[in-house]
């Protein structure tokens, strides 16, 4: 058993109120596979994944990852983030370098961060600096640099939701051919369903208020997946189906909200 969340409950303080984010959560993820967790706004999905991160304690249960509880973060998760948080006076090697600096000499460093830059179709611009790059190119330098922790968990909390649409479909290309080569375990959170559609081998989707586990869909696809059209328009519409319930939920409480002021 490689990544075992068992029995994950979170609640948070309100104006006063305890609200719980996250209700018996749990779920086995095995090594190497590209799990999404799919649903709306409020549902925790950034809350469960900052809980794996360990940057978040869970109220109630644990994570495990190959036998060992999770209390804080470690080397073995990397995190990238929806804004890329790159160091705007360091140049893009040494951003990538940067978390390396205390776990290897300057010359292996320098020979990882060749190594993933090349990955990630960067290594001409080693020597720019953030300013200088499109948002797209400043999210694969954040995904270069998670990656040249060397984690055995990639987690990804909706890196792609700020980008224009023809800029996520490259980097959708782009990170399926980084999760190919490398065999990481990826756990990415999305509001996309063609998103987790074309990137998942399962997709997670939650419902909210508090955040459940409404179904975990295995995507018996071939990849690459643009060459099963109807199949991946059977899932969507089962998806969707699943959300059309908990997104009535969200306006609904959204209207009440702004009819009680």
């Amino acid at each position: 058993m490689f990544l075992h969340i068992s029995n994950i409950q979170k609640s948070f303080k309100n104006h006063g109120k305890v609200e719980q984010v996250l209700k018996d959560i749990d779920l086995h993820v095995n090594e190497g596979e590209f799990v999404s967790f799919l649903g709306p706004s409020g549902c925790g999905k950034s809350t469960l994944l900052s809980i794996i991160a360990g940057l978040v304690k869970p109220s109630e249960g644990s994570v495990y990852l190959n036998g060992q509880k999770i209390m804080k973060p470690g080397k073995d998760r990397g995190m990238v983030f929806q804004a890329a948080a790159l160091f705007p006076w360091l140049t893009v090697e040494e951003n990538v370098i940067f978390p390396l600096r205390k776990e290897v000499k300057k010359k292996e460093a320098k020979e990882i961060a060749q190594k993933y830059l090349k990955l990630v179709q960067l290594s001409p611009y080693a020597n720019h600096f953030p300013h200088e790059l499109s948002g797209g190119m400043q999210q694969r330098v954040a995904i270069a640099r998670a990656l040249a922790m060397n984690p055995r968990v990639l987690l990804m909390d909706e890196p792609f939701g700020a980008l224009d649409e023809q800029t996520r479909m490259r980097l959708h290309l782009e990170l399926e051919t980084i999760w190919l080569e490398t065999k990481k375990t990826i756990l990415f959170v999305t509001h996309s369903i063609q998103e987790a559609l074309t990137l998942s081998d399962r997709i997670i989707v939650m419902g909210t208020h508090p955040g459940v586990i409404l179904a975990d869909i295995q995507l018996k696809i071939e990849r690459p997946r643009d060459k099963h059209i109807h199949q991946l328009t059977m899932y969507e519409k089962t998806i969707m189906e699943l959300l059309k319930a908990e997104i009535d939920k969200v306006v609904d409480e959204g209207q009440r909200y702004a009819a009680s002021y």
